[in-house]
């Protein structure tokens, strides 16, 4: 079946609403206005009418939609659905966790972005396909404020469940269970060095990057099987990463293989084109060896 053709329509750029607004590098920028500029908008963005009928709200294309407002334009080409201004939202949050690279710390407030409108942790998960787990512990350290915490988790210094057992626990109680898992040889020694140096950071300066200032008592003590519980956990997590990456390329080699033997096929390729249907994903005609269509 031949899918339904998107509709594109010139909505003026004044009437478009950026719900999820987000900085983006200067450079990156004006390469983008200067692409526009040069060789056309070669996407259109994605928005959504309001239900009182009075101007649009964007789904996706911010950098585009800047852009088009920086060379001065009035309209823009655009393909409108149908959402509620919270699904618009959520969209737009998935899209930036979607793209390959991203700013620090931009993940975790998308994710707390998500659970200040309301969702649960389960609904930020399938959404945002992480954990729970991990959902759970993002919005904890959130709630407590630790910006540091956060920024060596986001960064994948130390793993989001080591950075719970510290949040919860005596500094003293780390200190020792540290020195315990050291001696057991079950947490490397660089990764104790690594965690010492940003609890005593956070000792010193406080749980924000740039704060001043301790952080509260009567926290549970935790103890060395308790940190080890949580590395192990951790690297258990990774080897499953590491397991479901192998299985999903050896899919993506089948697909290639099968579908490069299928388009060597003239009959095949001939029932394709006459069901409009010759065009492929650019990453996927660049395994094959194609250009974008069916030869």
């Amino acid at each position: 079946m031949t899918p339904t053709a998107q509709v594109i329509q010139r909505i003026p750029t004044d009437a478009i609403a950026i719900l999820n607004p987000r900085a983006r590098n200067k450079k990156v920028f004006q390469d983008l206005v200067a692409s526009i500029a040069n060789l056309g908008l070669k996407k259109p963005i994605t928005v959504s009418s309001r239900k009182d009928g009075d101007g649009y709200d964007l789904v996706c294309g911010q950098g585009r939609l800047e852009a088009f407002i920086a060379l001065g334009q009035k309209d823009i080409p655009a393909v409108v659905i149908e959402a509620t201004e919270e699904d618009c939202f959520v969209m737009s949050l998935v899209e930036n966790l979607a793209r390959r690279q991203h700013r620090p710390m931009e993940l975790v407030q998308e994710i707390g972005a998500l659970r200040k409108r309301g969702y649960s942790i389960q609904q930020i998960a399938k959404k945002t396909d992480f954990s729970p787990e991990y959902v759970h512990a993002i919005c904890y350290l959130l709630e407590h404020g630790e910006e540091r915490l956060l920024a060596a988790v986001d960064r994948g210094i130390i793993p989001h469940t080591i950075a719970m057992e510290i949040v919860r626990a005596k500094d003293s109680d780390v200190q020792r269970a540290l020195a315990e898992a050291y001696e057991q040889g079950t947490i490397p020694g660089n990764q104790v060095l690594v965690i010492r140096r940003i609890i005593d950071q956070r000792n010193t300066t406080g749980k924000g990057v740039h704060s001043v200032g301790g952080h509260g008592r009567g926290k549970k003590p935790v103890t060395a099987s308790a940190l080890i519980r949580a590395y192990q956990k951790e690297t258990e997590r990774q080897k499953a990463l590491v397991r479901k990456a192998t299985i999903t390329q050896s899919r993506l080699v089948f697909v290639v293989n099968a579908l490069r033997r299928l388009l060597s096929d003239e009959n095949f390729v001939t029932l394709l084109r006459a069901e409009a249907m010759h065009t492929l994903p650019g990453p996927l005609a660049e395994r094959i060896g194609g250009a974008g269509g069916v030869k």
